[in-house]
This record gives C-alpha cells, structure tokens and sequence, in this order.
C-alpha cells in the first residue's frame, strides 16, 4: 500500500500541490465551537460504547457465541471507522485552515471504503446467523462453526479491502490541476471527483461496478433471509415463538436500515438541494450517528448484554 501510494503520489505531483484542503462542515463562524463540542462529545460515545461492548463480548464466557462474534467485529469496525475521519473533522471546527496531505487523503478514502465494504458484509452474515438460528436450529451448531464464522468474518475483510483497493488506485491516477480544496469534511469519492481536470468516467463506472456488486449482494442475501425467517415465523403457532424470533432480529434490522439507509440517502442526489451540501448532512448521519448508536441498539434490550453488564459490576464492587 505506502509503495502504491508514493508511486501515483508522484505522478499526480506535477499537476497540484501536495495537499488537499478541507472545507469543513460549515463556514458559518457562530456554529464552529458548538458543532466541535457536539462532534467531540459524538466521537467520545461512540469510542466508549464500541469499545465497552467489545471488552464485554471478551471478557464473558457466554457471549463467545457466533451472534456477537459478528458484533465484536461490527463494533470494531465502527470504532476504526469514525476514527479514520473524526479527528480531521474536529481540526476544522478550531482551524482556519484544515491541511490534508495527498497521502494522508488517499489513506483517508482508503480506510473509508474499506471499513464501509466491510461493514455490508459484516451485516450479510449476522442475516444468515438469524437465519440459521431461527429456521435451522438443529444445524446451527455445525453451520455456524468457529471455522465458518472466522470464514465469513475473513471473507468480509478480503472483500472490504478489494473494494477499497479498487476505489482508491482508480482515484489515484486522476489528474487533480483544477484545485485543492474539497468542500467536504472528509476525502470521499464524489467531492475528490469535483476536483478533477481529467476525465472520471472510469471512475464513475468503477464506482458504480464495486457498489452496485456491494450492495446488490448483500441486499439480496439479507432480503431472502429474512423473508424465509418470515415465512418460518408465520408457522409458529405460539405468540411466545413469533416475540422470541422477532426480538432476535429486531436490533439487527434497526442497524441495517440505519446503515442503508443513510448510505442511500448520501450518494442519491435530491433534485431540491446541492449534492455536496447534501451529501455532507447525510455524510454526517452515515460516519457519525449510525457507529455511535450500533452499540446502544444491541445493548438496551438485549437480556444477555444486561446480564454481563451485571456480571461486570458485581466484579468490580466485590
């Protein structure tokens, strides 16, 4: 990756200065500390809560279940992820002036799709755990082995870091001589584009190639799993079973429809508003409320989080 980087790096030299620079999220004087003290206090909840359900799932013996192995790694991924942008967007609630080497840019949008791409097959695969465990419970056992979820869970990662490879090298061999600043508080696709003083239809087709693959993928393996869960629901003739199996995915498909939701909402353009400002508000909800909000969704109804909360503080006190 460093070698992939400094060589592009020094082709795209010749044509724009070495750094990028971040306009922000607004420019308006007034909102600049408020917004800095709601982001940094975003930023700190989301830190304490992926980490507290991370340290939780490792440190209580039955939590080593397939269900919140994938949640390990999905509150891990949310950590690292509003982590690769945050900090960059706190300096330019403070900074007059919020510089962004090349390298660090393309690193930024490096990290930033390979955590998003991660994530989508991350969800795919807590879906097929539901399935199994709701239409196949006999089998569950076997079908969700550590050997399968270390598979699914590798898979998720090789894939993520494909995609980013891809959306990052076809980035790099642009020509940015047009100009450096990026009205954006992050280094993501659309807004580099903008920059660009040479043609992007390839990058628009690679975009549309890795994305449309992503997502159709993963829609398509979550929409059947669900819908043979429902249809599996729909045959259990107690009101005990349907409330057990729902609750079972309810936080699941909260989390997903948030995910998707808002990533729709930040790459479709409204024809009543500008699509970088757009882009930006929905950017917002996408890297920084949806990461903070996963830990709270799996954790406050949730009866076996409860449990190892309590575990934990009957340690602590005794």
């Amino acid at each position: 990756m460093p070698m992939l980087l400094s060589q592009f790096e020094s082709l795209n030299h010749s044509s724009v200065s070495d750094e990028f620079i971040l306009m922000g999220l607004t420019d308006q004087p007034k909102l600049q500390l408020p917004l800095f003290s709601l982001f940094l206090l975003n930023y700190l909840v989301t830190v304490v809560g992926n980490l507290f359900l991370m340290i939780l799932i490792c440190l209580n013996s039955h939590l080593h279940t397939p269900m919140y192995f994938y949640l390990f790694n999905l509150s891990f991924i949310d950590l690292c992820y509003s982590s690769v942008f945050t900090p960059k967007m706190l300096i330019s609630f403070i900074s007059n002036r919020n510089v962004i080497s090349f390298t660090g840019c393309m690193s930024q949008l490096f990290f930033l799709c390979f955590f998003v791409n991660s994530e989508c097959y991350v969800l795919t695969a807590m879906a097929y755990d539901r399935y199994v465990a709701i239409c196949k419970p006999l089998l569950y056992t076997v079908a969700m082995s550590p050997q399968v979820c270390s598979q699914l869970m590798s898979g998720s990662y090789v894939m993520g870091f494909a995609g980013a490879i891809v959306h990052t090298g076809s980035m790099m061999r642009l020509i940015f001589c047009d100009s450096n600043i990026i009205n954006h508080y992050l280094c993501d696709i659309f807004p580099l584009l903008q920059l660009s003083c040479s043609s992007t239809y390839a990058n628009e087709i690679v975009f549309s190639a890795v994305v449309g693959t992503v997502v159709i993928l993963s829609s398509l393996i979550i929409f059947i799993s669900y819908a043979l869960i429902l249809f599996n629901i729909l045959h259990i003739p107690s009101s005990k079973g349907w409330s057990k199996a729902l609750s079972t995915c309810g936080s699941h498909i909260t989390t997903v429809s948030l995910f998707y939701g808002f990533g729709l909402l930040t790459h479709v353009k409204l024809p009543s508003s500008g699509f970088v400002d757009q882009g930006k508000f929905f950017t917002v909800f996408s890297t920084n409320v949806v990461p903070m909000l996963n830990p709270l969704i799996y954790s406050l109804r949730n009866k076996d989080v409860k449990i190892a909360v309590k575990k934990i503080l009957k340690r602590i006190t005794n």
